[in-house]
């Protein structure tokens, strides 16, 4: 049997994981014979990418992995230079990662369907609260799609196909999500928003987003 030049030897298979994951996050359900030789792999990807400063984050259960930068120790004079890139986040961005959070957890705890998907609407639906009274919806939405468009270069939505348009718009939640935005940060951000609701500040439009 010869091997075609997109599916290379399995001893063959070393750069192609690890250059994909330098590329980005490797979901199971987006390729199952690339996420089994990372699954085959991982020691090996290990001990290369540590040479880069670079450590393997592997949920199995979930189905997602991923590259992130080793803690630089504090009485280290030389650091190595950061290969993946920390990207600050506008309030509206956080917000709504935030809000998607919670709604992940609550449809785990449900039991139901592990795959969630939402819609423009649903995520204008979840600000609302956030937003000052008698704004134009027609912009207001607008503003929701530029930030579902962010979240989801991000890679923690995922357009669907045959996605409809306006309101229908809709998004299936990554569930790498839940290694992002753990306790801590929900924690750190309900602070923020108890902040803006003792103040009756509105949401800010946040221009500039990551």
């Amino acid at each position: 049997m010869t091997h075609t030049e997109s599916t290379p030897p399995r001893s063959n298979r070393l750069p192609v994981v690890a250059v994909r994951l330098l590329k980005g996050v490797i979901h199971r359900d987006d390729d199952l014979a690339l996420w089994g030789d990372l699954l085959d792999l991982q020691n090996r990807l290990r001990d290369h990418m540590a040479v880069l400063g670079l450590d393997l984050f592997l949920d199995e259960a979930e189905g997602y992995a991923f590259l992130k930068s080793f803690p630089s120790p504090e009485d280290e004079t030389e650091t190595v230079p950061r290969l993946v890139a920390r990207r600050p986040l506008s309030y509206p961005v956080s917000l709504l990662l935030a809000l998607l959070r919670r709604k992940l957890a609550e449809a785990d705890a449900s039991g139901g369907d592990l795959r969630l998907v939402v819609s423009l609407e649903d995520l204008l639906e979840m600000v609302r609260t956030f937003l000052p009274e008698r704004r134009d919806e027609a912009k207001v939405l607008d503003r929701i799609g530029e930030h579902a468009r962010k979240i989801a270069d991000l890679g923690f939505l995922r357009p669907l196909k045959g996605n409809g348009s306006g309101k229908e718009q809709r998004y299936e939640v990554r569930r790498i999500l839940k290694a992002f935005v753990d306790a801590q940060w929900l924690s750190e951000f309900d602070a923020r928003l108890e902040a803006y609701r003792a103040t009756g500040t509105a949401m800010p439009e946040g221009a500039g987003d990551a």
